[in-house]
C-alpha cells in the first residue's frame, strides 16, 4: 500500500498541478498589495526589482517547468484523501504546498538571505499562498486532484482540477483582477479582515480539502453542470481568493514589519 501511495505521488508530478491559473493569481496578488502596510510594500517592490506582486504572480508555474526550478513541481500541493487529514496522510517525500509556505516563511524571517535569494524566496510565496487556497490542490491522491474526474461543464468535457482551476473562475466573474479587488476586499470589513488574517498553512489547507471534498460530492464523474453548478461554485471561489490575498498581505507584513 505504502508503494501504491509513493507510486501515486510520483504520477501527480507529471499531470496538472497548478493553481487558480492566471486571473486568479493575480487577482489575489493585487489583494493582498492593497493591504501590505506602505513600508512593507517599498521593502518587497524593491526587492523584486521594482515589479508589483501582480507581476509574479504566475511566475513560478513557469519556474517549476525549468531545471532550475524543477525541485518545486510538488510544492503547489498537498494531496489528502477521504478518510484522511494533513496530518494523517503520507505526505510527499519531494515536499508539499504547506511544507513549501512554512519552510519560505522561517527563510525570508531568518535575516540569512541575500537580497537576490530573497527575491526567489518571495515570487514562490506570492503563488503559493495562491495554490493552497486553491480547493482541489488538496485533492484525493487517488484521483491526482481531481485530474482523473471528468465531468461535462455547460457540455465540454473537463476534468475537475483545471475546471476550478481556471474555467470557473473566469466565468463566475468576468472581472480584470482589479475589478476583483475592488469587489471583494474594497467591500469587505476590517473585522472580516481580520478573521481571515488568521491560522496557519496546515489551516488553509484544512479549509481547502474540506471544500474538495464538498466538490466531489456536487460534480460526480460524467455528471453535467451547468448554470446551477455556477451559481454554487461562486461565493466559494469568492471566499477562496479574498482570503488567500488577506493572509498573503498578512505574512508578508510580518515578515517585513
Amino acid at each position: 500500500m505504502k508503494r501504491l501511495i509513493i507510486s501515486l505521488l510520483t504520477l501527480c508530478t507529471t499531470l496538472t498541478a497548478f493553481g487558480w491559473g492566471q486571473k486568479g493569481h493575480d487577482a489575489i496578488a493585487y489583494i493582498a498589495e492593497c493591504n501590505l502596510r506602505p513600508e512593507v510594500y517599498q521593502k518587497v517592490v524593491k526587492l523584486l526589482g521594482g515589479h508589483s506582486l501582480v507581476y509574479y504572480a504566475n511566475w513560478m508555474d513557469n519556474a517549476s517547468n525549468s531545471d532550475a526550478y524543477r525541485y518545486t513541481k510538488t510544492w503547489h500541493y498537498a494531496n489528502v484523501d477521504k478518510g484522511y487529514t494533513y496530518a494523517t496522510m503520507t505526505k510527499n517525500p519531494k515536499g508539499d504546498v504547506v511544507v513549501a509556505i512554512n519552510q519560505i516563511v522561517k527563510a525570508l524571517k531568518s535575516d540569512r538571505l541575500t537580497a537576490e535569494q530573497q527575491a526567489v524566496q518571495l515570487k514562490f510565496l506570492i503563488h503559493l499562498v495562491g495554490d493552497i487556497h486553491a480547493p482541489m490542490h488538496a485533492g484525493h491522491l487517488s484521483d491526482l486532484g481531481g485530474n482523473r474526474v471528468i465531468v461535462k461543464y455547460f457540455g465540454n468535457k473537463i476534468n475537475l482540477h483545471a475546471l476550478w482551476d481556471t474555467d470557473i473562475v473566469e466565468d463566475c466573474h468576468r472581472w480584470s483582477y482589479t475589478e476583483w479587488q475592488q469587489q471583494l476586499d474594497k467591500h469587505c470589513t476590517a473585522e472580516r479582515k481580520a478573521q481571515l488574517a488568521s491560522g496557519t498553512p496546515e489551516d488553509w489547507l484544512g479549509e481547502s480539502h474540506k471544500l474538495a471534498t464538498d466538490i466531489y460530492l456536487a460534480s460526480p464523474k460524467s455528471a453535467k453542470l451547468w448554470y446551477y453548478y455556477l451559481n454554487y461554485a461562486t461565493p466559494h471561489i469568492e471566499n477562496r481568493i479574498l482570503a488567500a490575498g488577506i493572509r498573503l498581505a498578512m505574512l508578508l507584513n510580518e515578515i517585513y514589519q
